[in-house]
């Protein structure tokens, strides 16, 4: 068996067309899974009521099973809660009418989620709570002092581990094959399906992948440098 690097360019060049759909992925659980994050750190942080409990609940039990069993449990779990749903409160919509795509958004969101959530935590526990007082004492509510004070200077803190996370999603992408959406690995298998040439066409994905993944660091080196610079009071 001989490397064929004929067909690693072949394959790089057909696998590129899956990467909107790799990074459509990764872009939709990352957003949603920010939003979830924010809320269920917020709510751990400030000791809401129940909310509070079932955040704690919510975050340990993502974190302590598998990416892919998230998946598949939306996958078989939630077709099942709609349907079900739709019969008793005679809707038209079923889950036949989610495509596929929707499930892997669904489930690699609610993981996110879970991540995120450390995340925005350690960014907001890392700002000094003097800058909270020093919020109340001008008169500006929690929400105020979160929204202009301490989210901003959080992500700041943030933004190296929020940047791990958005490669880990990207590298996690490729469980959405389970559910048959064909993402970057998924058309690196189809593509080496027709000559059996598998070594060359993953090694094309790897290929894309590390250059996906050096894109994401150096942008969240410049934006990290962009908020230093602006911190220190310079010109950003």
């Amino acid at each position: 068996m001989q490397l064929d690097i004929s067909f690693i360019w072949t394959a790089f060049r057909q696998i590129l067309g899956a990467i909107p759909t790799t990074l459509s992925i990764t872009a939709v659980s990352v957003l949603v899974g920010f939003l979830i994050g924010a809320v269920t750190a917020l709510a751990r942080l400030y000791r809401v009521p129940v909310l509070s409990q079932v955040s704690s609940a919510y975050v340990t039990f993502i974190r302590g099973t598998p990416m892919l069993t998230h998946l598949l449990l939306i996958y078989f779990g939630l077709p099942m809660i709609i349907d079900g749903l739709a019969g008793h409160f005679g809707w038209s919509f079923r889950s036949a009418s989610i495509p596929m795509i929707g499930f892997a958004y669904i489930s690699f969101s609610i993981t996110a989620g879970a991540y995120m959530s450390e995340v925005v935590r350690a960014g907001l526990l890392a700002v000094d709570k003097g800058q909270t007082e020093a919020a109340h004492s001008v008169g500006m509510t929690t929400p105020q002092a979160l929204r202009r004070i301490l989210f901003p200077q959080a992500l700041a803190a943030a933004l190296p581990n929020l940047s791990n996370s958005v490669i880990g999603m990207l590298h996690g992408s490729t469980l959405a094959f389970a559910v048959s959406v064909v993402d970057i690995n998924a058309k690196a298998q189809i593509v080496a399906s027709t000559n059996w040439k598998f070594f060359e066409a993953y090694l094309a994905a790897a290929l894309i992948f590390w250059g996906l993944t050096v894109l994401i660091e150096r942008s969240s080196a410049w934006i990290e440098k962009r908020i230093g610079a602006y911190n220190r009071g310079g010109v950003a």
